[in-house]
C-alpha cells in the first residue's frame, strides 16, 4: 500500500494498514533543529526521515502587477483586534467600491511544479481561503461579532466578496491540478481554548453557507475535504460533517470538548481525525515514552480512521525531535 493510497482510504472512512502519520510543518525556526538531528538537508529528506504519509501543497502566489496586497484590510496595525477599513461602514456600496482582490493575478506554478513532482504521499492543497479570519480583519474582530447583530447586510457582502475571491481561485487551481490533487485543505480557526468565537445561530447564518460551498466544489473535483480549525469547535462539528468536511485537523486535545475520548463518544466512524498529539503541554515537556503510550491512546480512541499528527501544524522548536521520533513510531510510521 503506498502512502498515498493508505491516507485516501483513511479519509473515506475505511481502516488502512495502519493510521496515517503527518509531521506536520514546522516553524522556520525549527527546520535547522530537524535538518541537524535527522542528519539530512533539506525538508523532504526529514519528512522521508519520520516516515510521513501526507504532503500539504500551498496554493495562489498573488502577483499584482504594481505589487499590490491580496487584501489590503487595514489601515495601520496587524492586531486582530485593530479596526480594520470597513469599521464604521453601515452601507453595501462602500463594500462594493472597495478595490478586491483580482484571482486573474494569482499565480500557480510553484504549487503545480511541485505536485507534478511528487512522491507517493497524499497530496493536499488549494486556497487555503481563512475566510472567517480575512472578514475579521476588515472589521477589526470585536466590530467584525458586534456587526453580525448591528450590520448583518454589511458583514454579507464583505463574506461574499471575500468567499467569491477564493471560490475563483480554487477553481484555477483545481483545473491545473487535475488528479495529482488528492484532497482540498482549507482552514478557519472557529475555537478558541474554550469554545467557539462566536454563537452556533451566528456560525450557521454567516460561515455555514459559504463553507458548503467550499466543500461542494472540492467534491465536484473529486477531491476529499480536510478542515484546519485550532479550537473548542464540538459544537459544530454536527454541522461540518453534515456540510461535507471528511477529516478534521488538528484536533487541538486541551480545548474544551477536543479530548479524544469526547471527539470518540460523538463523532467516530462519522469523520476522520488528523492531528490530536497534544503539543501544547506533552510534545513540549513530555518524555518520549510519554509521547509514544499518549499517542497510543490517542489512536486506541480516534483511530482506524486518523491520521497522527501534533494538535497543531506549526511545530515549534520547543519541540524536542525526540519526541516527534516517538509519535512517528506509535504511529508505526517509523520503525524501531
Amino acid at each position: 500500500m503506498t502512502r498515498r493510497e493508505r491516507v485516501k482510504m483513511i479519509i473515506a472512512g475505511s481502516p488502512a494498514d495502519r493510521c496515517g502519520f503527518w509531521l506536520g510543518n514546522p516553524h522556520h525556526e525549527t527546520w535547522p533543529i530537524l535538518f541537524d538531528y535527522c542528519g539530512v538537508w533539506d525538508a523532504g529528506a526529514v519528512r522521508r526521515y519520520f516516515g510521513d504519509d501526507f504532503a500539504w501543497f500551498w496554493a495562489g502566489e498573488y502577483l499584482h502587477p504594481q505589487g499590490k496586497q491580496e487584501f489590503d484590510f487595514r489601515p495601520a496595525s496587524n492586531a486582530h483586534c485593530a479596526e480594520g477599513v470597513f469599521a464604521d461602514c453601515e452601507d453595501v456600496a462602500e463594500v462594493d467600491a472597495f478595490p478586491w482582490p483580482n484571482p486573474d493575478y494569482l499565480d500557480f506554478t510553484n504549487a503545480v511544479t511541485a505536485l507534478g513532482n511528487a512522491d507517493d504521499a497524499y497530496r493536499a492543497g488549494g486556497m487555503w481561503a481563512p475566510f472567517f479570519h480575512v472578514v475579521a480583519a476588515f472589521f477589526g474582530m470585536e466590530n467584525y461579532f458586534v456587526k453580525m447583530y448591528t450590520d448583518p447586510e454589511v458583514v454579507e457582502a464583505v463574506t461574499a466578496r471575500v468567499c467569491e475571491y477564493y471560490l475563483a481561485g480554487n477553481a484555477r487551481f483545481f483545473a491545473e491540478a487535475g488528479t495529482m490533487l488528492d484532497g482540498y485543505f482549507f482552514g478557519n480557526d472557529f475555537g478558541t481554548q474554550l469554545d467557539l468565537f462566536i454563537h452556533p445561530e451566528m456560525f450557521d447564518r454567516f460561515i455555514l453557507p459559504w463553507f458548503r460551498r467550499f466543500t461542494d466544489q472540492a467534491h465536484d473535483h473529486g477531491y476529499q475535504v480536510i478542515l484546519h480549525s485550532c479550537g473548542s469547535v464540538y459544537k459544530v462539528i454536527d454541522r461540518l460533517i453534515d456540510a461535507g468536511v471528511d477529516a478534521l485537523h488538528p484536533i487541538q486535545a486541551l480545548a474544551t470538548g477536543m479530548d479524544a475520548d469526547s471527539l470518540a463518544t460523538r463523532f467516530k466512524g462519522r469523520i476522520a481525525f488528523m492531528g490530536g498529539v497534544d503539543t501544547q503541554d506533552l510534545l513540549v515537556n513530555g518524555t518520549p515514552q510519554q509521547v509514544y503510550d499518549d499517542t497510543r491512546r490517542v489512536m486506541d480512541r480516534l483511530g482506524p480512521c486518523l491520521i497522527v499528527s501534533p494538535s497543531h501544524e506549526a511545530v515549534l522548536p520547543n519541540v524536542p525531535p525526540d519526541n516527534l521520533t516517538a509519535m512517528a513510531r506509535a504511529a508505526g510510521a517509523l520503525a524501531g
